[in-house]
């Protein structure tokens, strides 16, 4: 086997010059990477590689940071969350963030339900939750190409409408007593399994 390649890419080609120029000088989400929705379709038709790391009822401002830090490890093309029911970008998350939050652009919905039946009708993107209702196993499933992730909140989980524009639901096997991880610990798991998938392709191509 020869070295392994550096993963040092944003899957969807680098930073989006929208995200770069609407940083902020100042609070609230001072030095946050934002990208309108419909820069992020535009830039979703630009690239055959996409991953998405989509957060839903996420409210926790340390979870939102810990999952944009390891997004930007990952990678990710961009962090969607919705208008509602969501954490908002504070100093904390900023801080937890450890400079992710300038490097992962953020895109904000009003309608996630209907964002992720886009991405799937006219995107060609592939949308695949997290659930404990799950019967497909993380690793059992390929997580390569055109591909949106969503998490739910570590207490009620994905909503409804948000599930059923899933094309397919995985859960992260557990072996201890714990039922499952906290959702950035959770995030973290599966961004890293996509991004396992993604070398190998790439080593065997």
């Amino acid at each position: 086997m020869g070295k392994p390649k550096p993963h040092k890419r944003r899957y969807g080609g680098g930073g989006h010059p929208e995200a770069r120029a609407n940083r902020h000088a100042g609070p609230p989400g001072a030095g946050v990477a934002r990208l309108l929705e419909d820069d992020l379709y535009a830039l979703l038709d630009e690239t055959d590689e996409v991953l998405l790391l989509i957060l839903d009822g996420v409210q926790d401002p340390h979870n939102l940071g810990a999952c944009l830090r390891s997004a930007d490890g990952a990678g990710v093309t961009a962090l969607v969350i919705p208008k509602d029911r969501a954490a908002p970008m504070t100093e904390t998350a900023i801080r937890i963030a450890c400079g992710a939050a300038e490097s992962v652009p953020v895109v904000s919905v009003t309608n996630l339900a209907r964002f992720l039946e886009k991405l799937r009708e006219d995107h060609a993107m592939r949308v695949v939750g997290t659930s404990d209702r799950a019967t497909a196993d993380l690793y059992e499933t390929n997580l390569t190409g055109r591909l949106a992730l969503v998490m739910g909140s570590e207490e009620k989980g994905m909503r409804r409408l948000t599930e059923e524009n899933c094309d397919e639901l995985i859960r992260i096997p557990m072996m201890g007593s714990v039922e499952c991880l906290n959702v950035s610990n959770a995030a973290a798991v599966c961004l890293f399994e996509s991004v396992r998938q993604r070398l190998a392709a790439e080593e065997r191509e």
